[in-house]
């Protein structure tokens, strides 16, 4: 089963972490993964287009190999995040390489802000990663990644589930490019027509 929305009871049991923010109309939209060759432009575009604000969790790798995509999200008033620096997964690497994976990143991402890839972090790397990072996950994901769910699938469960302080997850990555540039501008108008405003997530 797909959970969209993160459920009360996780926040509950993995506290420590930012799910969500209070929030009377404001969302967050995210993007994980990036920057991209392929398709970082043409989300800055979109989001230009749309005068939406957004937070990008990039892999160090990535930031290191297109530093000019880094400058552009900055300048063009988006923030950024630590996302590690070859997208490790905390359940399959070490601590000690895990960390240095973050450290090594941060060389490339200024910022204070780190999103675990998969969303997997054990309560170890936790205490650890929390002394310099505010621990971002999400409220809201879309899973645009997914081959099996479809761009009219991810509106419909926008529009029934997105509420307002929630933190979306949306991917910058080649393989959700076409589903992505077809909703995006749609999620974004949707969400507009509803009253809710968009902000940057910021340490």
């Amino acid at each position: 089963m797909k959970l969209f929305k993160t459920p009360s009871l996780i926040r509950w049991l993995v506290p420590r972490r930012t799910w969500g923010f209070s929030s009377i109309n404001t969302i967050y939209l995210t993007f994980d993964d990036g920057p991209t060759e392929e398709l970082t432009q043409s989300i800055l575009a979109i989001l230009k287009e749309k005068e939406v604000k957004a937070t990008f969790f990039c892999v160090g790798a990535n930031a290191k190999r297109y530093p000019e995509l880094m400058s552009k999200i900055i300048q063009e008033g988006h923030c950024v995040g630590n996302h590690t620096m070859r997208h490790e997964h905390a359940g399959k690497t070490s601590k000690k390489a895990y960390l240095a994976s973050i450290d090594e990143a941060r060389n490339y991402i200024d910022s204070n802000l780190f999103r675990p890839p998969y969303g997997r972090l054990p309560i170890s790397y936790m205490r650890s990663i929390k002394k310099n990072y505010e621990i971002i996950m999400w409220s809201w994901l879309s899973y645009d990644f997914d081959v099996d769910v479809t761009a009219a699938c991810i509106l419909e469960k926008a529009k029934n589930q997105i509420k307002p302080g929630h933190i979306l997850v949306l991917h910058d990555n080649l393989k959700v490019k076409e589903k992505l540039e077809f909703f995006l501008p749609k999620l974004i108008d949707d969400l507009k027509k509803r009253g809710l405003d968009f902000d940057v997530i910021s340490a």
